[in-house]
Parts: structure tokens; sequence; C-alpha cells
């Protein structure tokens, strides 16, 4: 256990797993706020949309956090899950066969050309409310990540308050407008939830849900074709668990999460006064034979477990699948690509391939 600049950071897998068992003692109060104070400018842009994040889920305890996770559950059911995936097979050679169209005129990124469409239709058919337009929908998406876990500087916090607005506003309206509805909105006020809860959830459900996972399979694309073996046993009909398992370990879009310390407590020895923050790295640390759970912690563990797991693993092993399979006889392109790096999420920005002869090494 190290400590940082602000927060005691925490990389023993088990340390790790102690403090999300502990809810009493290490609270998600902290896990939505923002990393840098915003500035007052970029507050009055918020508070005009009416912009609130009370805590309902990922920065929730107790009855509530037990009454909304039982709701969100139902509509991410193993079953369901499993019944999705010829629906993910099926997007994916949708974009992959208009990728191998594109690559005839010069190279494509596969990260925008591919996996960003996956998630925010599968999301959408899960839940049931209609979602923006995929552009719309990433701007939105990606300025809120910034936002909330980046270090935008106070210029940037305005422009970037904006497009927040702007997200909220919109989800505010599909909020009110699911009051009766059959879908997670609709189910959510019939449990009891308030206006300002719901979109609470569903402001960063929806980031959650199809964001992180379009990183994801942005990361395992690129990881994938960095070795021209994987891609060519890929393409051939072999199965891409576990790469994807593997980039979940080490380098997954979620690499890190927050709790508070509301007093005074001990972990494995270490003093931890009332008022910490803690940071927990959740991938990088598992010992090499650390067998199928070393990848796990990359959802959280125990009760804040990622509802959308399964979910976001499976998109990802069929579309690094179907990606393979539709375009066999591509390599990447350029140079190493720009990365996220935020404080809990990263990813390359791009997966740029251009067209290769078959048995061509991938760079």
């Amino acid at each position: 256990m190290n400590q940082g600049t602000s927060y005691q950071i925490i990389s023993d897998p088990e340390q790790v797993r102690q403090v999300l068992r502990r809810v009493d003692d290490f609270l998600p109060t902290n896990a939505l706020t923002s990393v840098v104070p915003l500035s007052p400018a970029a507050l009055r842009i918020l508070s005009r949309s009416r912009f609130a994040l009370p805590p309902v889920l990922a920065s929730a305890t107790g009855e509530l956090h037990r009454t909304v996770r039982s709701v969100v559950a139902g509509f991410f059911t193993p079953a369901k899950v499993a019944a999705i995936g010829p629906r993910v097979r099926e997007l994916t050679r949708k974009h992959a066969e208009a990728a191998a169209a594109e690559l005839a005129h010069g190279p494509v990124d596969l990260a925008e050309a591919v996996g960003a469409h996956i998630p925010p239709v599968i999301m959408q058919e899960l839940t049931g409310f209609q979602l923006p337009d995929p552009e719309v929908l990433k701007r939105w998406s990606r300025d809120s990540l910034e936002l909330f876990w980046g270090w935008p500087d106070p210029q940037r916090q305005v422009e970037l308050a904006e497009t927040a607005a702007e997200f909220y506003i919109w989800l505010r309206a599909e909020v009110m407008a699911s009051h009766g509805r059959d879908n997670l909105f609709g189910a959510l006020h019939a449990a009891g939830l308030r206006t300002a809860e719901v979109c609470s959830l569903g402001y960063f459900l929806l980031i959650a849900g199809q964001e992180t996972t379009a990183l994801l399979i942005g990361t395992a694309l690129y990881r994938a074709l960095q070795d021209p073996g994987c891609w060519q046993a890929l393409a051939a009909g072999g199965t891409g668990a576990p790469l994807v398992r593997r980039v979940l370990a080490e380098e997954p879009s979620v690499h890190t999460w927050r709790r508070a310390v509301p007093r005074d407590t001990v972990l494995d020895g270490t003093a931890l006064p009332a008022g910490s923050e803690i940071l927990l790295e959740l991938a990088g640390h598992h010992p090499p034979d650390a067998g199928p759970t070393a990848y796990s912690l990359s959802f959280g563990y125990g009760l804040h477990r990622c509802l959308g797991a399964r979910l976001a693993e499976l998109e990802t092993v069929l579309a690094l699948e179907e990606t393979a399979r539709a375009l066999p006889a591509i390599r990447l392109s350029g140079p190493e690509p720009d990365w996220l790096r935020l404080l809990s999420f990263q990813a390359p920005l791009s997966v740029t391939v251009e067209a290769a002869a078959p048995g061509r090494s991938n760079r």
C-alpha cells in the first residue's frame, strides 16, 4: 500500500477485495465526484440545467442501493445477456463489413467504425429506452468522463459542463416521459425513486453501460492486432475469451475506483484516518498464476460488482471474434495511438488498420 499525492493507493488484490467487502468502513460516496473541484462558472452551467446526482447505485449504500440494484439487475439477467449474443454478432458483422468496404480507400479506425456502434444498441435493446445518435452519445460520454475523472483546467471545465448539461437535459426529459412505461426508467419510477435519483442512475449507467464497453472493445482489438498469430487464430474461428480476460486482468477500461473512509479504521495493520480517500487499483497486480479470478476485480467486487460485467465481457469477446473473421487480412497502420488516460478510465483512442496481404505482419 503506497501513499499517493491525494489518495491512499491500494494495489494488492486481496486488500482491494477487503475494502470492497467492508461496506461500512469504506464508503462509495466519492465514487462519482469530480477528481478536481469544478469552477464556479462550470457549476453555474450545470445548475441552470438542474443537474443533480444524488447517491443511487455506484455511490450509494443501504436499502436504496439494494432496491435499485435489484431493479437494474432484472434488465441484465444471465438469460437476457446470453440471448443477446446473436445480436452482438450481427451488429459486429454489419459494421465490420462496412469497414472492409472503407479499407479499399485507405486506413480505417476500428474503434470508431466497429467498437463504438455495438454497446449503445445493445444497451438500448436491453433497457428499453431510446438513445440519441451514436455520435452525440459518444461526445456526451467522453466529455462526462473527462469532466468527472480527468484534470480539466477551468476553461476546459466550462466546455465540458456545457456538454454535460446538454446530456442531462435530454436525460431528464427521457426520464420524465418514462412514467408508466415498460423500460428501465419506468421500473425505477415504479420502485419509488424520485426523478433526480433516476436521472443520477441514468447519467452514469449510460456512460458505464456503453462507453466503457466500447473502450474495452478498442483495447482488445488493438492487443489482438499486435499479435499476427492471435489475429489469424481468431479469423480462423478461435475464441477471443482468453485475450479479453487477459486485457481485463492487465489493462481494463476501468482500472481504478475510489472509496472514502468515514471513520478511523485499519486495513491489514495500516491505520487509515477518517476523511481519507482511497484509490483502488483493479488490475495489473495479480500474480501470473492467479487463474480465472485475476480479471474479476476490473468489474469491482461484492455488493458493488458491476451488474453489466457478464454483458461487457460477452460483447467484447464476440465483437473481437466477428471483426477478425470479417477482416482477416488487416494490420495496424500508422504510429502508436494516443491513449485516453483518466483517473479511472483508459483505452487507445484509435485502432487504425489498413489492408494487408494474408501472411503479412500486423506491423
